[in-house]
């Protein structure tokens, strides 16, 4: 008998102990929801950021409000919530007075929480989170209605925590991966033959710069995304690199190109991590298809999940997957017409079911090893 079948055998012996238990999970839970909001409030205020600048030297809550043109009662409050939850650490707890205390924000903490470039950052899914949470009201609705709400409606705080959660890795580590996805022929027309890139759903553009940095002057990115904020950030994002003559993004349907007398099929067709958001992910792999014409790479990554739900069961990779799929990804794709109603659990045989139905032959799951997302590799 495993572990697991012992613990739960225990539970039925003794029922008021799976009762604690569950409560003992509640709580926890409401533990983590509380942090992850006041984690919200000090992203937007500048609060890790101003600590992490802060060094060893660290702050006190006076400091804290001045340099961050904030509240004194509420940086206080905060301090004390942060540091009693061990997020950050204060110095001198048993200081007569509260503006006495100095607090440290350690540098594994600054990571996650303050350091964009780092591939351990994760405040950007307590950005989704605060954003998701503003909408409680209409996702009720929408469940209620069998309605959506649209990544228009969920904002700016849904776009900048999307694109600032894949940032790290697309900018260090996406185009080295690719290097592993693709054949030599593909791999030497990126670097030396004036290569053509298509990524679709591009969002802020992260990773056309990526690839566009990666394999030199002779490679061009066109990226394509429906969101007309998302794609004025991207422009931002390009000329801040200087890459304005190599990569191009469009507020428009790639669909659109491919009737243009002037249209050349692609070296490489690429939608990262967007295609379980579409509403219909058929179209979009047929386009996909187009623009690689008989020659080109066509590329999909998602998220990692499960072969099946039963696989699935107490991963907290695909609890996180249902939560974002919950809260933001399945309402955004209902919020569409006619749509597949994917959710962000796109499982690997429906993938390749959308594939196929989109004409291609065979689909493979390519061996990258990530955490997060699968690479697949759509086969004509």
């Amino acid at each position: 008998m495993t572990r697991r079948e012992e613990e739960e055998e225990e539970k039925k012996q003794d029922p008021s102990q799976e009762k604690q238990d569950f409560q003992d999970l509640f709580f926890q839970a409401i533990l983590g929801a509380q942090l992850i909001q006041t984690a919200y409030i000090g992203h937007r205020l500048g609060w890790y950021t101003a600590l992490k600048n802060a060094g060893n030297d660290g702050l006190s809550y006076q400091q804290l409000a001045s340099s961050t043109h904030s509240s004194q009662r509420y940086a206080q409050e905060w301090l004390e919530q942060q540091a009693v939850a061990g997020w950050i650490q204060c110095r001198n707890p048993s200081a007569a007075s509260p503006h006495e205390r100095m607090y440290v924000l350690p540098k594994e903490h600054a990571q996650v929480l303050a350091n964009p470039d780092s591939l351990q950052y994760s405040m950007p899914l307590a950005i989704l989170h605060g954003g998701t949470g503003k909408r409680l009201e209409d996702l009720v609705h929408a469940y209620k209605h069998d309605t959506g709400v649209s990544w228009d409606e969920l904002g700016t705080d849904a776009r900048e925590a999307q694109a600032a959660m894949n940032r790290p890795f697309f900018l260090q580590q996406f185009a080295a991966t690719l290097e592993q996805c693709l054949d030599t022929d593909t791999l030497s027309k990126l670097s030396n033959g004036g290569g053509r890139v298509a990524d679709i759903g591009c969002g802020y553009a992260y990773s056309s710069i990526g690839v566009a940095q990666h394999f030199g002057k002779n490679c061009t990115v066109h990226g394509y995304d429906l969101d007309e904020p998302s794609i004025i950030k991207a422009r931002d994002n390009i000329q801040k690199e200087g890459l304005q003559d190599r990569v191009h993004v469009y507020c428009k349907d790639a669909a659109s190109v491919i009737t243009n007398d002037s249209f050349e099929p692609y070296d490489l067709v690429m939608a990262l991590e967007c295609l379980h958001d579409m509403s219909n992910p058929i179209s979009v792999l047929k386009t996909m298809k187009d623009l690689a014409g008989s020659h080109g790479t066509v590329l999909v990554m998602d998220e990692r999940v499960a072969d099946s739900f039963d696989e699935g069961i107490a991963n907290p990779i695909e609890q996180l997957m249902y939560g974002f799929s919950c809260t933001c990804c399945l309402a955004d794709c209902k919020s569409h017409p006619n749509s597949a109603e994917t959710g962000t659990v796109m499982r690997p045989s429906i993938l390749t079911m959308y594939a196929q139905q989109a004409g291609f032959r065979q689909v493979e799951i390519l061996p990258v090893e990530t955490d997060l997302f699968y690479f697949y590799k759509l086969i004509q």
